[in-house]
């Protein structure tokens, strides 16, 4: 065989070689199987757990806005309570009614089937509290919150001692995690309720 014909025989056989090796090296053409996403963890309290209370505050005309406020401000802050509205007449936990006098509260914690009356006076009004800040306030006490007069505006449960200027309606950490103590293990806790009437006035 001539020597330029032996020499064009091996490079292409040494072509094919190498070309079989890259194919048998290079990646699937497939896409592989996406990762499975994580399992969603479960929540920090089972609904079992949570306790609902009903509220009735078809007597607390010119409050409404206030008294949803405050609830709304309960529910985003507390995980083992939920305070729903129920319509007039139904069986309800917190009865909340309007008044002339100063607000004041049943002090709980109320469970469900008890009841206790939150009234929201029309005299701290005048005197300048904010009705949000004095809504969430009461239905502290109806949950299982003290005063803590005197107190700064950071304390939803200092009430009226943090003055006028106050609007706060949020509970800070501490009063959140006295309310879901009191509510620990759902149905199963039976923390007694206080029982006294506390008047929110200077």
């Amino acid at each position: 065989m001539p020597l330029s014909t032996w020499l064009k025989t091996g490079i292409t056989a040494a072509a094919v070689v190498l070309a079989t090796a890259s194919a048998a090296n290079a990646a699937p053409a497939y896409a592989p199987a996406p990762t499975p996403a994580p399992a969603s963890q479960p929540s920090a309290v089972s609904a079992s757990a949570v306790v609902t209370l009903r509220y009735d505050d078809s007597r607390a005309v010119g409050w409404e806005a206030a008294i949803a406020a405050g609830v709304a401000s309960w529910n985003a802050n507390v995980d083992n309570v939920r305070l729903v509205e129920v319509a007039p007449g139904s069986p309800a936990e917190i009865v909340i009614v309007a008044t002339t006098g100063w607000p004041q509260a049943t002090l709980g914690p109320v469970r469900p089937g008890r009841q206790v009356r939150v009234e929201l006076g029309s005299q701290a009004v005048a005197q300048g509290y904010d009705k949000t800040r004095i809504a969430a306030h009461e239905l502290g006490h109806s949950l299982g919150l003290p005063d803590t007069k005197p107190g700064p505006c950071s304390q939803l449960m200092s009430g009226s001692s943090a003055g006028t200027s106050c609007r706060n309606a949020v509970p800070n950490a501490t009063e959140q995690a006295r309310v879901e103590s009191a509510y620990a293990g759902g149905l199963a806790s039976r923390v007694p309720a206080d029982g006294r009437v506390l008047v929110d006035a200077p």
